[in-house]
């Protein structure tokens, strides 16, 4: 085995950032505690979503798309409850981009409202980091690591999203002359929590309103360094009832995110190409850890071969990593 590298209820125009943590973003649960600030925010969705419906958890972690991360911070509602059934976009999803120290510069976004009325929005950051679990977690501005909430202003901070229309928002972001490396945020825009059920002897008032977030990666120019460090590789070669398969721990060294892209090509004995693979490429925080894995479901002739794990990563840096193995059975055979 060789391997290297190279090359709530009220609304008040100055609403806190940490107050926007009071509702629990929905994977829709009625009841669910509202969690505290530095902990996981769950049932983030990607693209535009019903407003009261409820998604699976296995989709919360989804690459985010590129129409919009929303976060609906609503709790479950009956099926009579129609007229919030309407759909709510934020563009970008992310943005990743590459800033010079001590200049400001904007990012627009664009809010989409698919109901029929006029909804007012405020827009607001938060810090975006993660925790040992590697799940996402959001905290006031200036307390995580890496924070560039501070540095976000949005022009104008309150706005009207018209009905079946889209509106423009600017964010200025002013980065300080000192910066470097890399920093992290989310911007949100919020609308003002609306009453949806009235209170009764038996019951509190109900209210709910609609979160959407993009995602904000910054590095500072020419003061990125690269590094990724690779451990407790796992492969398993192809057999008569098995894939392919390797799995590896990923640490990010560098500075800055990264977005590794994992691919596995399989050498035979005469050194030619007969597959290949892609792994997920996931994004990685400065310090984050994670497990990367990629599977070749395929067939092949009896042989000595060699499996090549090669990462892009940083733009032009590589690390590459082989794993021999034989094939011995002739219940695999080559397809024809």
């Amino acid at each position: 085995m060789r391997k290297s590298h190279s090359s709530s209820v009220g609304w008040t125009p100055l609403w806190s950032a940490a107050a926007c943590c009071r509702f629990h973003s929905a994977s829709l649960l009625a009841g669910s505690p509202a969690p505290r600030n530095g902990t996981p925010l769950e049932g983030q969705q990607a693209g535009l979503r019903e407003s009261g419906s409820k998604l699976p958890h296995s989709k919360a972690r989804a690459v985010l798309a590129s129409i919009g991360l929303v976060l609906m911070f609503v709790p479950r509602l009956r099926s009579q409850d129609s007229p919030l059934q309407v759909k709510y976009g934020l563009t970008p999803a992310m943005v990743v981009k590459t800033f010079h120290p001590g200049q400001p510069f904007e990012v627009e976004l664009v809010v989409s409202n698919g109901s029929t009325a006029p909804v007012l929005m405020r827009g607001l950051a938060m810090d975006f980091w993660y925790n040992e679990k590697n799940e996402k977690i959001f905290s006031p501005p200036g307390t995580l690591p890496h924070s560039a909430s501070n540095w976000i202003e949005f022009v104008p901070r309150m706005f009207t999203v018209p009905g079946q229309g889209s509106a423009k928002v600017k964010m200025i972001v002013t980065p300080p002359a000192t910066a470097t490396g890399s920093y992290y945020s989310v911007a949100f825009v919020e609308s003002k929590p609306e009453i949806t059920r009235t209170a009764t002897a038996e019951s509190k008032a109900m209210f709910t309103n609609v979160r959407l977030g993009t995602l904000i990666l910054l590095s500072a120019e020419k003061s990125e360094s690269y590094r990724i460090e690779v451990s407790d590789a796992r492969f398993s070669p192809p057999g008569p009832d098995r894939d392919l398969n390797l799995d590896f721990l990923l640490e990010n060294q560098s500075n800055t995110h990264l977005f590794p892209r994992p691919q596995v090509a399989i050498l035979n004995s005469q050194h030619e190409l007969v597959a290949k693979a892609d792994g997920e490429i996931k994004r990685f925080l400065p310090g984050q850890r994670d497990r990367v894995s990629v599977t070749w479901s395929g067939d092949l002739a009896i042989d000595s071969y060699t499996a090549v794990l090669t990462m892009v990563y940083g733009g032009d840096k590589i690390y590459t990593q082989e794993f021999p193995f034989k094939v011995t059975s002739p219940e695999r055979m080559a397809k024809k």
